[in-house]
């Protein structure tokens, strides 16, 4: 990808020293396991392990931005560009969120983040939280290398933001009052396909921008095949359980990432049609 001084968001805030053991899952939590986290794992996992570890002591950076960080700051920049336009052009004002990079475990409004979890976005702070230890484990253990790759990780937690400023995690609060389990983990698909549909959205702009290179797109169709709830299952247990997605097939991430960045316009999102 193709950046330049103007991209770079001033609302990052890097944190130090997240290690230890807190206790609670704070509100939102759920929201946090099974719509923030990038990963298609089970969230009773996720959940019992936001109630068991967390940060013992945290301190903000104040130390220039390293590589790793300058490049999600930029990628930031350019989505609040993106969606700053498109909401601009509906007639409202975009609300930019703030990313927050740590490594181990992190305290939100949500509850604790913590590396198991992946990257994921908090709806009550409105805060991206991205652990860089899966940044690196996306190259090596999930084989999606690229700059781009963990581009399309910002913008579809980014992508969260917008359902959140749209209402669209409604949907997900009105399946998770039937107390219906197979129907809530299928709003939980929905959603997050949107969201990777709302970062080809992103991808697409991005492109007119001029800020991609040769290659990119290939980098965030292999990741968003990556992180399917099959492949992650398969490799995990050596079965898939279609029942139990919580984000969708590698088929459908790509396919849905693939529309978004086609059209660039966020109304052909509607997944839960």
């Amino acid at each position: 990808m193709k950046f330049d001084p103007s991209d770079r968001s001033s609302n990052i805030e890097v944190r130090r020293g997240g290690m230890g053991t807190v206790g609670g899952l704070g509100i939102g939590g759920l929201i946090i396991a099974i719509i923030g986290a990038f990963l298609g794992v089970d969230p009773s996992a996720l959940i019992n392990a936001t109630q068991t570890a967390g940060p013992s002591s945290e301190t903000v950076s104040t130390e220039p931005l390293n590589n790793e960080q300058a490049f999600l700051a930029n990628v930031l920049g350019t989505t609040e560009k993106v969606w700053g336009k498109v909401f601009q052009q509906q007639g409202a004002t975009y609300r930019k969120p703030k990313l927050v990079v740590y490594e181990g475990a992190t305290r939100t409004a949500c509850g604790t983040g913590q590396t198991a979890m992946g990257p994921f976005y908090c709806p009550e702070d409105e805060q991206l939280y991205i652990d860089l230890t899966f940044m690196r484990e996306l190259q090596t253990r999930f084989r999606a290398p690229g700059d781009f790759a963990q581009g399309y990780v910002v913008a579809h937690e980014v992508g969260h933001h917008v359902q959140k400023l749209t209402g669209a995690f409604r949907q997900l609060e009105a399946a998770k009052a039937t107390g219906n389990r197979t129907q809530f983990n299928r709003t939980s698909v929905a959603i997050e396909l949107q969201a990777d549909c709302y970062a080809g959205v992103w991808a697409h702009h991005a492109g007119t921008m001029g800020k991609l290179d040769a290659g990119d797109i290939e980098e965030g169709l292999a990741a968003a095949a990556a992180v399917g709830d099959d492949r992650l299952q398969k490799q995990a247990t050596g079965r898939v359980s279609p029942d139990s997605f919580t984000h969708g097939s590698s088929a459908q991430r790509t396919q849905w990432f693939t529309r978004g960045y086609q059209t660039g316009n966020p109304t052909s999102c509607e997944t839960s049609r």
